[in-house]
């Protein structure tokens, strides 16, 4: 992920703006590398989130509190017997180092004025909170690194605190085009892995839009470059490193399907047909971004067990499907044997014994066939066999007619509860569709009560570009309630045709709709469908008043016999989504 040196600019300036002279109300280490300062400044209290986990380090300012153990850890004793109502003087950052040093001002045992020094280093496994005195001695760490865990550095307590320079690396705030030039153009690496590999604090998201923006190709190998196409980049890398001097920052986070795939302080537009959503502050992407995370992350492991169950039905569906479609074929014959019963009983009378066919002339086609016989049965026994082939055929073609539709019905059935899985986003969504699968016999219900949780699940909310409101159902239950309980007859109604997909309900307040929110209404109908991803999807959509759902039918099975259509894209960037 890009928590990278222009990441930790950005929050530096953030901390800066949002903490003048913060004194230090409260100390605590929920985990064993993680601290929350709370912190008191004139702008009000704030909450800033540390941690130096090897998997997930972070730091941003957060409203959200966490429990602490009973008995704190040795090092949250130390801080807050040194730092317990010290005042934050300095926020920064060296260079464009994944490192942000707090210089802390306190009084110390004997009222002296003493300063002393928070450093926190961002370095994936490496990652560190290092407490020094002004001396540049460590106090002591989160984490101790003796020198059986690394030969470039120890952190220990007395020891002297340096950044390791574990790479040969520019600051790319004082890069200039004669530096720029033989750092970047002698390498036979690709572009961007020739950028974060030459300058400190930039990574490879970062590099991808540089190349991105100066229109190079990101996997040419640098020393291939001329000197014009050289010159062209370093004045787009320019371009993006002063506005990092003069902090003009874009937090922004990138969504595919509504899953986070990256964030940045600055707008990755490389990011060709994916979402991009910019945020008030650095703070709220990283929150964001691995909250959203962590969510899916949960969902997806909660939702597995009920995907195993519809996975499981659609199979037993679709074979039994098949296999009724292949008798349903076999039946096709019966009006055949019929039609042989009836030449018979014509054309019988003068049949030889023993006879093995009888050619004759069928007066439905004006054709001469010819009809086997059963040599050992009279033409009048043979008639007889042949329409009780075709009476046994017909029977069997009505009762499969019925069933076949039914299987088809559930297998359309259980197609939209997989749709609805993939785009359940909490557990509340997954609690539903559970009861629908109780509901319907594919999972034992648990317990005597019928409704054991409170569903707490709502449909999609968002607002159309000229302020129209558009509701999406994300499971079977709530497509149901929006059509039939929730809009009124003249508001709009949209469906992707003729695949699983959810219910778009468009309310029309008795007004006349643009088509530019027809258009979103079919995006977002397209968009929470099976075709989602595709080129073009088509969309039926009509008013609410044509929608009928036929006796009995699942819930969100619906028939219309008038409706318009357009064939639209999947793309719903833009549409604003609105927290109900």
């Amino acid at each position: 992920m890009a928590f990278d040196g222009i990441a930790i600019a950005n929050l530096v300036y953030e901390l800066k703006e949002k903490l003048p002279n913060a004194r230090i109300y409260k100390i605590a280490q929920p985990e064993s590398d993680e601290l929350i300062l709370t912190l008191k400044s004139s702008l009000g209290q704030h909450r800033l989130l540390i941690s130096a986990s090897a998997s997930l380090p972070l730091i941003y300012l957060t409203e959200n509190n966490k429990p602490s153990p009973m008995t704190a850890p040795n090092f949250c004793m130390l801080l807050r017997k040194h730092l317990s109502n010290g005042r934050i003087t300095s926020i920064t950052q060296p260079g464009l180092e994944r490192i942000i040093n707090f210089e802390i001002e306190h009084l110390n045992e004997l009222g002296d004025l003493c300063k002393k020094y928070l450093i926190v280093e961002i370095m994936g496994k490496h990652s560190n909170i290092i407490f020094c005195d002004d001396n540049n001695n460590i106090i002591d760490s989160i984490k101790h690194v003796s020198a059986h865990m690394s030969s470039v550095r120890e952190v220990l307590p007395g020891r002297d605190y340096f950044i390791p320079q574990t790479q040969d690396k520019f600051n790319p705030l004082e890069t200039s085009w004669e530096s720029f030039k033989p750092a970047i153009g002698s390498k036979p690496v690709s572009l961007a892995k020739a950028l974060y590999t030459s300058y400190t604090g930039i990574s490879p998201a970062a590099a991808e839009e540089i190349c991105y923006r100066a229109s190079l190709d990101s996997s040419t190998p640098a020393n291939v470059l001329g000197e014009n196409e050289l010159l062209h980049l370093y004045h787009i890398f320019s371009n993006l490193i002063e506005d990092i001097k003069n902090n003009r920052f874009q937090p922004t986070i990138v969504y595919k399907d509504e899953e986070p795939i990256e964030f940045s302080s600055i707008e990755l537009t490389h990011f060709e047909g994916m979402q991009l959503r910019s945020y008030s502050s650095i703070s709220q992407v990283l929150e964001t971004f691995y909250a959203t995370k962590n969510t899916l992350t949960r969902i997806r492991q909660k939702s597995y067990d009920l995907r195993h169950v519809v996975q499981l039905a659609l199979e037993r569906s679709i074979k039994k499907y098949d296999l009724q479609l292949k008798q349903l074929k076999d039946t096709q014959k019966r009006d055949k044997y019929k039609v042989y019963g009836e030449l018979l009983n014509t054309y019988g009378y003068n049949l030889e014994e023993g006879a093995k066919e009888l050619e004759a002339l069928n007066y439905y086609t004006n054709e001469m066939i010819k009809i086997p016989l059963d040599e050992t049965l009279s033409a009048k026994e043979n008639a007889k066999k042949y329409f009780d082939k075709y009476n046994k055929l017909k029977r069997t073609f009505e009762a499969l007619s019925s069933l076949t539709q039914e299987t088809k019905d559930e297998i359309n059935h259980l197609e939209s509860i997989s749709t609805a899985l993939d785009i359940a986003l909490t557990e509340d969504d997954l609690v539903q569709l559970k009861e629908e699968l109780m509901d319907y016999g594919y999972m034992k219900r648990k317990g005597s009560n019928k409704k054991q949780q409170k569903i707490k699940s709502k449909p999609f909310h968002y607002l159309s570009s000229d302020g129209y409101h558009i509701y999406v159902g994300k499971n079977n239950f709530q497509n149901e309630e929006l059509t039939f309980k929730f809009a009124t007859g003249n508001d709009w109604w949209f469906h992707a045709k003729g695949i699983p997909g959810s219910h778009v309900i468009l309310k029309a307040n008795g007004e006349e709709i643009p088509d530019k929110t027809f258009e979103e209404a079919g995006r977002l109908a397209a968009y929470y469908s099976k075709g989602r991803g595709t080129d073009k999807i088509e969309i039926d959509y009509v008013e609410k008043k044509h929608i009928k759902k036929p006796s009995g039918a699942k819930p969100g099975f619906v028939v219309y016999y008038t409706n318009y259509s357009l064939l639209i894209d999947s793309n719903i960037t833009g549409i604003e989504q609105i927290s109900d």
